[in-house]
């Protein structure tokens, strides 16, 4: 009897409490300001010089230099920010946000335009 006298306490405070999660996605979430999100890159700034590549622990980066094509997957970069710190542009940088889960790997390409 006792047990049925603690949950009803219990649901009942939860029937009359603010829900624990968000509204998603009607609500979106806000990020705190140090959260780590995924890289940008300002692609008409690269010179392509290949130092994010270097740098990046887990080679999530590939640079063409030939084809002015910089690459990512995103699924294998792990936000640690050393290419953001390694370029010498400043051209990379991490912005709010995650990469939506997939099953399947994507690499995303970007190609800087002549001119």
């Amino acid at each position: 009897m006792s047990v049925i006298m603690d949950f009803t306490k219990t649901a009942m405070k939860n029937l009359f409490s603010k829900p624990a999660t968000l509204q998603y996605p009607a609500k979106p979430r806000v990020y705190p300001e140090r959260s780590r999100g995924h890289i940008e890159i300002k692609i008409n700034d690269c010179i392509f010089c290949g130092m994010c590549s270097r740098v990046c622990p887990s080679s999530a980066i590939e640079i063409a230099k030939a084809d002015k094509t910089w690459s990512i997957e995103r699924m294998g970069c792990v936000q640690c920010a050393a290419c953001v710190n390694a370029c010498p542009k400043k051209c990379l940088s991490i912005v709010p946000g995650y990469t939506e889960p997939d099953s399947e790997k994507q690499k995303d390409s970007y190609t800087q335009q002549e001119g």
